[in-house]
C-alpha cells in the first residue's frame, strides 16, 4: 500500500517555482526597494499606483523627491540605516507633490543579502479607518431615525391643523389680517418641508438595487451644479471609461453626489475654484460587512475633490454626524444623509483633507445578477424618475456640516 502511494506521489507534477518579483507584484500594498544612496531600485504595481508614476520614472529617483523632506518615512529610513534592524511606524502622515497626503502604516527592513538596500512596505489605512467610522455612523443614523419618526408623526399632525385653521380664518378676515394668515400657512409649510427632509433618515425599506451608470449620474449632477451653485467653479472630469455599472439606486446616488458636489463648490474659492470628479476601479478592495461574516467587494471608487480651505480639525471626528455644522444657518443634515444613503447601498464613504485639497471618496459594489432585488415595473420606475430628480435636487438644500 505504501509503495502505491509513493508511486502516485512521484507521478504528481512538481510545483512551478515562483520568483520573488511575481509574488511582490501580486501584493495589494505598495512595496519598494531603495539602494544605499536612497535611490529607488524596484517598485511593485501597487507602489506605481500609490505614487502616481510608472516604474520607469520611479526607478533611479530619490526617495526625497517623492515625499516631503520632513516626512516620517525619511526619518524611519534613517533610523533603520543607523540601527541596522527593521522598524515600523503606524498611522503616520506621508505627503508628497505627486501622492498628496495619506495616513499609512510603514515598515522598513534591511536586505541582508544586499548591504545598504532596504525594503519599504506601505499600507494605506483609509479603508480600515473608514470602516471604523461607518460603525459610529450607524449608531448616529439609528438615533436620527428615531428622532425623524417622532417628528414626522407627532409634529406634522398639529401643523396640519394649524394650516387648516389659518385657511378658515383667511376666508372671513380683512386684507391686513390675511397677510398674517398667509404667513402662518407659509411657515407651517416650511416646517413640514423640513420634517419631510428629516424623515428621509427614517426610511429603512429595501433599496431597489439596479445597474447604474456612474458617469451618467455624475454628468447629471455636474449639469445641475453648473446651472446654479457651481457657476463659479471649473469642473474637471477624470473618468475610467471601462467602469462597470454600480449596484445602486440612481436617485440615491444623485442625492449623494449633489450634496458632495454642492459642498465642494461652496468650499472652492470664488476665483480659481476647482472641483475634480474622478472614477476608478480598485482591484482587491474588500471589507467586512458589520454584524455578519460576509465580505463585500467595493471596487468602484468615485471621488469629489476641491481646492478649498479644507475641513477643520475640530470638525473631522463629527463630520458625518447629524445636526453638527460649522456653517451659519446650516442644519448639519447634508453629509449625514450622504452617510445613510451610502450605508444603505452597502458602500463606504471616506474623506481626506488638507488646505487646498479635500477629497471625498465613495466606494460601491459592482452590479451582478445576484444583486437584483424585487422592483416595481419598468414603466412605474420611468414615471417616477422625473419627480425623483427634482426631489434629489431639493435635498441639496438640506445643508452641510463641512464649511462655515
Amino acid at each position: 500500500m505504501t509503495s502505491e502511494i509513493e508511486a502516485q506521489a512521484g507521478s504528481l507534477p512538481r510545483t512551478t517555482a515562483i520568483s520573488a518579483d511575481v509574488i511582490l507584484a501580486a501584493l495589494p500594498d505598495p512595496v519598494l526597494v531603495i539602494d544605499a544612496d536612497d535611490s529607488i531600485h524596484w517598485v511593485n504595481p501597487a507602489a506605481e499606483q500609490f505614487f502616481g508614476a510608472g516604474s520607469s520614472s520611479l526607478r533611479g529617483s530619490s526617495l526625497a523627491s517623492l515625499v516631503t523632506a520632513d516626512s516620517p518615512l525619511v526619518a524611519l529610513v534613517a533610523m533603520v540605516r543607523k540601527h541596522g534592524t527593521g522598524l515600523a511606524d503606524h498611522g503616520v502622515e506621508v505627503a508628497g507633490p505627486r501622492l498628496g497626503s495619506h495616513r499609512v502604516d510603514v515598515r522598513v527592513s534591511p536586505v541582508l543579502e544586499a548591504p545598504g538596500s532596504l525594503v519599504v512596505s506601505v499600507r494605506p489605512r483609509s479603508i480600515a479607518e473608514s470602516m471604523d467610522r461607518q460603525l459610529s455612523y450607524r449608531g448616529a443614523a439609528r438615533s436620527v431615525m428615531g428622532i425623524a419618526r417622532l417628528l414626522a408623526h407627532e409634529v406634522k399632525n398639529p401643523l396640519s391643523g394649524i394650516s387648516g385653521a389659518a385657511q378658515l380664518l383667511e376666508q372671513n378676515c380683512s386684507e391686513p389680517d390675511r397677510e398674517l394668515t398667509r404667513l402662518i400657512r407659509q411657515e407651517t409649510d416650511r416646517i413640514c418641508a423640513l420634517i419631510d427632509q428629516m424623515d428621509q433618515f427614517g426610511e429603512e425599506g429595501t433599496v431597489q438595487v439596479r445597474p447604474v451608470n456612474i458617469h451618467e449620474v455624475l454628468g447629471h449632477v455636474r449639469k445641475l451644479a453648473q446651472g446654479g451653485f457651481g457657476r463659479h467653479v471649473r469642473f474637471t472630469e477624470r473618468y475610467d471609461p471601462s467602469l462597470p455599472p454600480a449596484a445602486a439606486d440612481r436617485n440615491g446616488l444623485i442625492q449623494v453626489f449633489l450634496n458632495l458636489v454642492k459642498n465642494a463648490c461652496e468650499a472652492a474659492p470664488e476665483s480659481g475654484g476647482d472641483v475634480v470628479l474622478t472614477t476608478a476601479y480598485r482591484h482587491g478592495v474588500r471589507v467586512n460587512v458589520p454584524g455578519t461574516r460576509e465580505r463585500m467587494s467595493l471596487p468602484l471608487e468615485i471621488s469629489v475633490a476641491d481646492n478649498g480651505p479644507g475641513v477643520s480639525e475640530e470638525m473631522r471626528a463629527h463630520l458625518f454626524d447629524a445636526f453638527v455644522s460649522s456653517k451659519p444657518g446650516g442644519t448639519g443634515l447634508g453629509l449625514a444623509l450622504v452617510a445613510k444613503v451610502v450605508r444603505d447601498l452597502r458602500g463606504v464613504v471616506e474623506f481626506e483633507s488638507e488646505p487646498r485639497r479635500t477629497i471625498f471618496r465613495v466606494r460601491l459594489p459592482i452590479y451582478t445578477h445576484e444583486e437584483a432585488r424585487p422592483s416595481r415595473a419598468n414603466d412605474e420606475a420611468r414615471a417616477s424618475r422625473a419627480t425623483d430628480d427634482s426631489r434629489a435636487y431639493r435635498a441639496t438644500q438640506v445643508g452641510d456640516n463641512r464649511h462655515g
